[in-house]
């Protein structure tokens, strides 16, 4: 039911951040959830080898390389779903990225407040 919850919330993210001016675009709430569920597969297979990959980057960077990893996966998320875009390319990629997990997390706290 976590599971369930998280995908939909995701999916609500994509597009509460689509509405902002910094060039993601979703077209409908059907192509949210696919991007959701492309985006949560990403990040359990091919973010924990990025951030493997990179481990000495991410040292030398203090941390601060994993947003760009994070941009990587939101963008490899928007090529592979139609109806899903970056229309300033790797710029939305990033600023979709650090939106897409501000807005997560307060919508968890929020439906994690009701239980």
């Amino acid at each position: 039911m976590d599971f369930l919850i998280a995908w939909l919330i995701t999916a609500i993210s994509l597009l509460i951040i689509a509405q902002l001016p910094i060039g993601v675009e979703v077209d409908d709430f059907w192509k949210a959830l696919v991007a959701a569920i492309v985006f949560g597969i990403l990040n359990a297979l091919v973010k924990p080898v990025l951030i493997f990959l990179t481990i000495p980057l991410t040292i030398i960077t203090l941390g601060l390389f994993l947003f760009i990893i994070n941009a990587i996966v939101f963008g490899l998320a928007a090529a592979l779903v139609q109806g899903f875009r970056l229309r300033y390319g790797f710029l939305s990629a990033i600023f979709g990225s650090i939106f897409l997990s501000i807005v997560n997390s307060l919508l968890m706290g929020v439906v994690g407040g009701v239980k």
